[in-house]
């Protein structure tokens, strides 16, 4: 493959997943993991991802303060966003993991609707404080950089005495047969900890993202309540989730 060819395979898989490790883009486009950290370099000295340990994320990646048009398919996320808010009521308690279509959703709450919001997010935390009817509960501990998510047992701690009405839980992979997958283990335990502490589990996310697989499990299909997309609920691509869980 081309270097070229490669640069493009991992933009492409940065803007879907918001982080690639560089062990996996490695096996994916069959070569060394050293050639892989050179593309890397490149494409960040280049600003189009940016390199973390291991691998790279995108600009957009849970970065508030990065302009709208560089988060991946937005229009699409911004449609999904529509479909989630309309599920929110006054009185609600919403947990909202990180990502940036929770991001998209927590923009795209109204300024009137009065809930209370936990989040492990600063993005999102961030995100809701212009918005006065809002409650905010910023789920302290250590942060992710760059996730830019608390870890660890603060926020698994507080998630154990918690039981929100809704948990809009980003997801990076969901997959028919291996359920919805992370690339961090750390951030693996967080989400287990959400999806206990919330009556409803929603996964909001872009096609993209549904049929692909990670290396740690959060949980199979089952334990999600509804699959929100910017698909019709009716779309044949999402027929093997159909007897499994709700669309939308």
């Amino acid at each position: 493959m081309l270097k070229e060819e490669r640069h493009q395979v991992i933009l492409n898989e940065v803007r879907i997943h918001n982080k690639v490790l560089l062990t996996d883009i490695a096996e994916l486009v069959k070569v060394s993991p050293d050639t892989v950290r050179r593309d890397i370099k490149e494409l960040h000295d280049a600003n189009k991802l940016k390199r973390v340990h291991g691998g790279a994320i995108s600009l957009g990646f849970n970065h508030y303060n990065y302009a709208n048009r560089e988060i991946y398919s937005l229009e699409k996320k911004s449609r999904i966003a529509e479909k989630a808010v309309s599920l929110l009521k006054d009185g609600q308690v919403v947990l909202l993991s990180g990502g940036t279509t929770n991001l998209e959703i927590a923009r795209l709450i109204p300024p009137y609707l009065k809930i209370t919001c936990f989040t492990p997010s600063l993005p999102i935390a961030v995100q809701l404080l212009p918005k006065p009817n809002i409650e905010i509960i910023f789920i302290g501990g250590k942060i992710n950089k760059d996730s830019q998510i608390t870890i660890g047992g603060g926020p698994i701690g507080v998630l154990s005495e918690l039981k929100a009405d809704i948990c809009f839980l980003g997801v990076n992979s969901i997959h028919p047969s291996d359920g919805v997958t992370e690339f961090d283990w750390e951030i693996v335990q967080v989400k287990k900890a959400m999806i206990n502490a919330s009556k409803k589990v929603i996964v909001p996310s872009i096609f993209e993202k549904i049929n692909s697989v990670q290396r740690y499990k959060i949980c199979d299909v089952g334990s999600i309540d509804l699959l929100i997309t910017e698909l019709d609920k009716n779309d044949p691509l999402l027929k093997p989730y159909r007897k499994n869980l709700a669309l939308l």
